[in-house]
């Protein structure tokens, strides 16, 4: 089974320059755990999900450190720890987004895409063709598929 035919096409998307407000309303309204982002041309350019907008209510992660003769050195963390405190001040869809999302063509096989979704500990998956949004793929899709297989 291929990616388009379980694909949901009325996909919602979102502006860069809708507030964290009108995010949180759109997602709300509709239903949905996450939204891709597109710039004008309607190209996606990023991903906004719950779990970014909860992270307006966090504080950020400290990072792993270690402190030899004075000097911290880093273990790990220091970039999740720049990403929590980015998106902890963001006001708008662009400045909380993921970038570099996972897409898929139209001809992904299903089972690849369900292993990006659990190699990469994501809910959805855009559809593209040429950067622009054919269609969704949420995890529930997935599972529907193999129901209907039974």
């Amino acid at each position: 089974m291929l990616a388009k035919e379980i694909m949901n096409t009325k996909v919602i998307t979102l502006q860069k320059n809708d507030t964290i407000e009108e995010v949180a309303e759109i997602l709300v309204k509709n239903n949905i755990s996450g939204a891709p982002v597109v710039n004008k041309d309607g190209e996606i350019v990023g991903i906004v999900t719950e779990e970014d907008l909860i992270h307006q209510e966090t504080s950020p992660r400290t990072p792993g450190f270690l402190n030899i003769l004075g000097a911290f050195i880093y273990i790990n963390g220091i970039e999740r720890y720049r990403e929590d405190f980015k998106k902890l001040a963001a006001t708008t869809a662009q400045e909380i987004m993921t970038t570099g999302v996972i897409t898929v063509n139209a001809d992904t096989d299903i089972k690849q895409v369900a292993t990006l979704m659990v190699e990469h500990d994501i809910n959805r998956v855009p559809v593209v063709e040429n950067k622009t949004i054919l269609g969704i793929i949420s995890r529930a899709d997935i599972v529907k598929a193999l129901a209907h297989k039974a």
